[in-house]
């Protein structure tokens, strides 16, 4: 493989939390944040990690869920996606937050970061973008899906680094109203960018999910590539 993969671990407080991080083929680079679903660092997150790392990426993902039930893994549907939803109901926003910025300061005191430091969320993930954005924990922030925002843009002054949001435009979960008034939160806004996707429901960047949209999952990974690159 052109990336190197593993498992760390990254202080906060007296604790610890694990981390899937990867290395690309260079050694060195900017980095990302990739933040997970309800569904836990799983076999599609650490994909992600790994095809940030392609990018030439230092990519980690955070095991947001490690206080309630640490390296959960859980697929999309039945039992596990009730599990999912159980776990995110005992999880601490703040918290949630909070670890995302321990893990920018572990990115922050590694050598082999040469750059920015972005966040990159999906469903659940996408919100916390958005929330670590407003806390100014991140350089750049891009949301997917990102259930939830659309209650809280009262925060949206506190934004003040560079934000791409990408919706489904069949998103039942994410009405196009809510979408909406993300949209015009952020008009006038020049490094703020909203993407819909025509035919794309909630989830259609995950290969693993039945909604899962080949057009709208690469036209995504390319103009979240453009916008890195372009606020580097």
């Amino acid at each position: 493989m052109s990336v190197t993969s593993r498992w760390i671990d990254i202080q906060t407080g007296n604790d610890a939390f694990g981390a899937y991080v990867s290395t690309p083929k260079s050694g060195k680079g900017p980095a990302v944040i990739v933040i997970q679903e309800i569904f836990g660092v799983n076999g599609h997150i650490r994909d992600v990690v790994e095809q940030y790392a392609q990018d030439g990426y230092i990519a980690i993902a955070p095991d947001i869920f490690w206080r309630t039930q640490p390296r959960v893994e859980l697929t999309y549907v039945g039992a596990d996606r009730d599990k999912g939803i159980e776990i995110l109901q005992k999880t601490n926003v703040d918290l949630a937050v909070a670890d995302i910025g321990a893990t920018a300061a572990a990115l922050r005191a590694m050598p082999e970061v040469t750059g920015k430091i972005a966040g990159i969320g999906y469903c659940f993930g996408g919100r916390l973008a958005y929330l670590a954005a407003v806390e100014g924990l991140l350089d750049i922030a891009v949301s997917y899906y990102g259930g939830g925002i659309q209650n809280q843009l009262d925060k949206a002054p506190q934004i003040k680094v560079p934000m791409q949001f990408h919706y489904g435009e069949l998103d039942h979960g994410i009405p196009l109203s809510a979408v909406g008034e993300v949209k015009e939160r952020f008009a006038g806004r020049d490094d703020v960018e909203l993407y819909i996707y025509p035919n794309a429901d909630h989830g259609f960047n995950c290969t693993e999910r039945a909604s899962y949209h080949q057009h709208s999952a690469a036209l995504a990974h390319g103009r979240t590539l453009t916008f890195l690159a372009t606020h580097a």
